[in-house]
């Protein structure tokens, strides 16, 4: 028995091995057969079988034709319902940021390869950046995307990317793998990631990590027109941005 399984309470195990299964499968882009879960999760196959049979007949996971796993409806609605209650939670951040900033404000969340929109502030000025709530788009052209890619592991990054070349939504997006992941490290570097007209011509977005896991791959981003968003601007309000997603992981996501 490993010393994960030892240090969990016996009449919980089961549970906390289901959700393990969960976790894995919504981390995962596309599906996983029963040893590859067995092995991600620490467990023998028998137990990860008899776990996935038992989360399919409640609709939690879904079996392909390959018999590969993946996230099912249940668990998709669950997400919904989550996310509903993340954007009324937000709100107030996004204000904040707006009130900092003087641009429109996004919560973005990671589903399914893109970013989607949650829930949004907008901005005070006539000319002003709208995206609208539960739009998708790539990670690798935008703000929220680069900055929820650079706090993933290299291996879940890479498999997000995939191999090819990548979508140019403008004459400024980066385009190859090699491109992204030197980007990747900058933000890292520096906490914050930008979107330099790479995913619409004219706009430019900056963005900060917003949870560090606790509701998935999330980002607080501020976008506004290059000619009052300037490069020097979008720096300048990052200390302020990471002030307000701080706050909003302790203060509001961290009650829960």
């Amino acid at each position: 028995m490993s010393t994960r399984e030892e240090e969990r309470p016996r009449g919980v195990q089961s549970v906390d091995r289901a959700l393990d299964i969960l976790e894995l499968l919504a981390g995962r882009h596309g599906t996983l057969g029963v040893t590859e879960i067995a092995r991600e999760v620490a467990l023998p196959a028998g137990t990860a079988h008899r776990l996935l049979m038992a989360l399919s007949r409640r609709g939690w996971v879904r079996q392909d034709p390959g018999r590969r796993y993946g996230v099912g409806p249940a668990a998709l609605r669950v997400g919904d319902a989550s996310s509903r209650e993340l954007a009324a939670l937000a709100l107030p951040a996004l204000r904040a940021a707006v009130e900092a900033t003087g641009e429109t404000a996004n919560i973005a969340a990671l589903e399914d390869g893109a970013m989607v929109y949650l829930a949004q502030a907008p901005s005070p000025h006539t000319l002003r950046i709208f995206a609208e709530v539960g739009r998708r788009v790539p990670l690798h052209s935008t703000a929220v995307g680069k900055v929820v890619l650079a706090g993933m592991d290299e291996a879940r990054a890479r498999a997000l990317l995939g191999d090819g070349e990548l979508t140019a939504r403008t004459p400024r997006t980066l385009t190859t793998v090699d491109a992204v992941r030197q980007e990747l490290q900058r933000v890292r570097e520096q906490g914050y990631a930008v979107d330099d007209e790479e995913q619409e011509l004219g706009v430019r977005c900056v963005a900060v990590p917003v949870g560090a896991g606790r509701w998935g791959d999330l980002a607080l981003s501020v976008s506004g027109p290059v000619e009052r968003m300037t490069r020097e601007h979008a720096s300048s309000v990052v200390p302020r941005l990471q002030q307000i997603a701080d706050d909003l992981t302790h203060r509001v996501l961290g009650g829960l």
